[in-house]
Formats: structure tokens, sequence, C-alpha cells
């Protein structure tokens, strides 16, 4: 499924142009328009979806195989030592249609650890909290929107 309007789904029907270097029935993928580093290519799912959550659970193997064989080919054909891959969903997220980056790395390239700050726990029983409740988020049925299988932070 597509989406009107949407800029990923347009690229991934072949009706926006884009620097294609992956293709097929489960995932396109193309250089990113405003690159961390030259050869950042972002992958796509064919079909529209926003979230990681939202990617069906049969089509997440699949789709990971394509980021896998992406990070591969970008290191080969950009000459890098590695790739940084990430995703954000909603947060951050400049286009509503799920979306892996997988960045060319080197050392010294400049690029420092992640983009944003580090935080401390207030000590173990913190520590425990958020695990035992993420733990049991992993335990319920997913929810139909943001926050609904795990209480937010206090």
């Amino acid at each position: 499924m597509t989406v009107d309007g949407c800029v990923f789904c347009e690229i991934a029907a072949g009706e926006r142009p884009a620097h294609v270097v992956l293709d097929d029935e489960v995932a396109a993928a193309f250089l990113d328009t405003r690159p961390v580093f030259k050869g950042h290519v972002l992958v796509v799912p064919r079909g529209h979806v926003e979230t990681l959550p939202d990617l069906p659970a049969e089509e997440v193997g699949p789709f990971f195989a394509r980021v896998q064989a992406v990070a591969r080919a970008v290191e080969a054909g950009a000459g890098a030592a590695g790739t940084f891959v990430a995703m954000n969903n909603r947060i951050s997220q400049s286009v509503p249609h799920l979306h892996v980056h997988v960045v060319p790395r080197n050392r010294k390239d400049g690029l420092r650890g992640f983009f944003w700050p580090r935080v401390k726990y207030d000590g173990d029983a913190e520590i425990e909290d958020y695990a035992a409740r993420i733990r049991a988020a992993l335990d319920e049925p997913a929810g139909d929107g943001p926050g609904e299988t795990a209480p937010g932070p206090p």
C-alpha cells in the first residue's frame, strides 16, 4: 500500500526521482538527499508503514535482510571501515514512513558517538523500575498507538 503525498512511497513506486541503489519486492534503498556522509543510504519498506512497531512481524526479517545487505554494500561501495545504522520512530522522523539510515563510517570522521546527550539513572532501584516496566510491556499485547503498552517515565 502506498500513501498519497508520501515522498518515500513515491520513490519506492518510481514516481519521484532518486538515486536508487536497491529496488525489490520488499524494500527500496536510495541515497539520502541530505547525507551525514557521502554514501548515506535510506532503506524503506515498499509498503507504507510509519514506524517499526507498525511493520508486520512476517516482514521484519526480509526487511532487515535488505538493511544488512545495504550495510555491506555501503562499506564496500563507499570505501568505509564500517557503518552507523539507525532509525527514528515518530520523534525526529522527518518523513512518516519507516526508514533505516545506513551511514558510512571511518575512524576520525568527525561523528562523535550518538547525537544526543547521555543521562544517568538515580541508582539501582530506578534502573530495575525501568527494566521491570519494559519487561511487563513486552508481555502485553501491542496497543493501537504510542504509549499504550506501558506507562511513561515517572
